[in-house]
């Protein structure tokens, strides 16, 4: 399974960007999609997830809620990140993840996309 991420790029405070994760190899079996960042020095943190089943159950870290939404394609196993009002601390590289069941252990695996960088101006 390989995650190819895209859409980071340079903006304003209060912009938008819009990021998108394309997998390819085998993806029947993904629970959860998401997005991580990480800063300079710190570790990575989870920025939102959706399930695939349920409906798409969404969750979001406190910092982004309200101003991120994150969407899928099942059809395609992709996920989608908007980012509406951004912050000069929402800078980081932004990374997708996909959790990954398997019939054999470890039974979940996680993959990781190769990071987006995402930058916001003051």
């Amino acid at each position: 399974v390989q995650l190819q991420a895209s859409g980071g790029g340079l903006v304003q405070a209060g912009g938008s960007l819009y990021l998108s994760c394309l997998p390819s190899g085998r993806m029947n079996r993904w629970n959860i999609m998401g997005w991580y960042r990480q800063q300079p020095g710190k570790e990575r943190e989870m920025v939102a997830q959706i399930t695939k089943l349920n409906g798409g159950i969404t969750h979001y870290s406190d910092s982004v809620k309200g101003r991120f939404f994150i969407s899928r394609d099942n059809a395609k196993n992709t996920v989608d990140l908007q980012m509406n009002g951004l912050k000069p601390e929402d800078t980081a590289i932004y990374y997708c993840n996909a959790k990954i069941a398997s019939a054999t252990p470890p039974y979940e695996t996680n993959y990781w996309g190769q990071g987006t960088q995402v930058t916001v101006s003051s």
